[in-house]
């Protein structure tokens, strides 16, 4: 038997660097764990418009973050997020109080927003981040209490970055 066959296979990992010229670098390990320790950061960033391709650690959080198996956990958090809304809250927990009214009241449109995080489809890398911020940022309308519109105005624009239709990369 060969040991070419039997053993384990890697997989290369590679990100494009937008420049002059176009560059195919490859993700190193250093770059996926400091990009996975500085997600919040680099959530922030690309829900702001960076591009993922301008540095690695954003380029190596966006490869994760879009990964289907990522946006589908998302997508069960947000699950999670509605059932616990309807909840009745538990005395004397240290959670963090949720908007309820405001969470039901935009419930239509987190049910569009798991759908579009779980379809095998590419989307952008600024919907998800603008997503996994609204729902793990304790400042955001979803925990504080701010007016209903709010909840739906951030719902509806991660909806629109995650439309399938949205071009994947920005002209230069």
């Amino acid at each position: 038997m060969d040991n070419a066959d039997t053993a384990p296979r890697r997989v290369a990992r590679h990100t494009l660097v937008l420049g002059d010229p176009l560059v195919l670098r490859p993700v190193r390990l250093a770059d996926r764990l400091l990009a996975r320790a500085l997600g919040a950061s680099l959530d922030q960033q690309l829900a702001a418009g960076r591009s993922p391709e301008s540095t690695r650690l954003l380029a190596a959080r966006a490869q994760a973050i879009v990964s289907l198996p990522c946006r589908t956990s998302l997508a069960r958090s947000w699950d999670h997020l509605l059932r616990a809304a309807r909840r009745a809250p538990a005395a004397g927990t240290a959670a963090v109080p949720l908007n309820v009214a405001a969470i039901l009241a935009a419930e239509p449109a987190i049910r569009e927003l798991m759908k579009r995080l779980a379809a095998p489809l590419p989307v952008t890398a600024q919907g998800v981040a603008a997503a996994t911020i609204l729902l793990t940022n304790a400042n955001s309308p979803v925990y504080r209490f701010q007016r209903r519109a709010a909840v739906a105005d951030r719902l509806d624009a991660a909806i629109t970055q995650l439309d399938p239709a949205q071009p994947l990369m920005r002209a230069a």
